[in-house]
């Protein structure tokens, strides 16, 4: 029998809760430079690619080869600007969460296939690994009511909080302090501005002058989230 959330319901403009990890619960990301490269990919393929400039590019004689190549490789990749837009994120050690909005019905799992596959490919590359990266498919959940859209970002955003300044232990045996999980957070608090990340819907539901009200005093509430929690994730992920 599929695992719950395997099997998804793929419709056009709609919101979904995305999430995977590593197989065997291993480690996806072992060092700083993991995440930069899983958010550059993000950023790749959430911007427009403004092709005449790549073109540009390729035509002048003074690039290099390797700018070349890159440049080349950039043009080939897929783009999912206007299919996919992501609400919010956090990336911890051996798995990730995504809150997008897809608005046709095979964007999300073009992209998701997209940015595994190249994400693994580079992972096991570095690594000197084999084999697949993750667990399963990735799992999603279709975002169906308005307590579920507004309690998503902030289960994805204390997953973060609660792991930063949590130490991870490298396969060499080597300990990597983590001051702070990646996530969106940042841009919900307006600390941060990001092209590619999109608080605005959410952010509409808290104030902007009341601090009490405001999204930073809901995200610091101490809350149960079983009232979602069987809706986002699979049991014990």
């Amino acid at each position: 029998m599929p695992s719950k959330n395997r099997i998804k319901q793929y419709i056009n403009n709609s919101y979904y809760h995305i999430y995977n990890r590593g197989v065997e619960k291993r480690l996806i990301f072992l060092d700083e430079q993991d995440y930069a490269v899983f958010l550059s990919y993000l950023k790749n393929y959430l911007l427009p690619k403004n092709e005449t400039i790549l073109f540009e590019k390729l035509s002048d004689p003074s690039i290099s080869f390797k700018e070349k190549d890159n440049t080349l490789k950039l043009l080939r990749l897929n783009n999912f600007f206007g299919e996919v837009t992501l609400l919010a994120y956090c990336l911890m050690p051996n798995h990730f969460h995504f809150f997008i909005k897809q608005n046709s019905a095979i964007s999300m799992d073009k992209f998701m296939h997209s940015l595994g596959t190249r994400y693994s490919m580079y992972f096991n590359r570095k690594h000197k690994r084999v084999g697949s990266l993750y667990q399963d498919t990735y799992k999603a959940v279709s975002i169906a009511s308005e307590t579920q859209f507004i309690y998503l970002s902030k289960y994805i955003h204390k997953q973060a909080l609660i792991h930063s300044t949590s130490k991870r232990i490298h396969p060499k045996g080597e300990t990597l302090q983590v001051d702070e999980q990646p996530s969106s957070y940042p841009e919900y608090l307006g600390k941060r501005k990001t092209e590619w990340v999109h608080p605005e819907e959410v952010l509409t539901y808290f104030s902007r002058t009341n601090p009490k009200l405001s999204y930073k005093a809901f995200v610091g509430e101490k809350d149960d989230f079983s009232i979602i929690q069987n809706k986002i994730l699979e049991e014990n992920f």
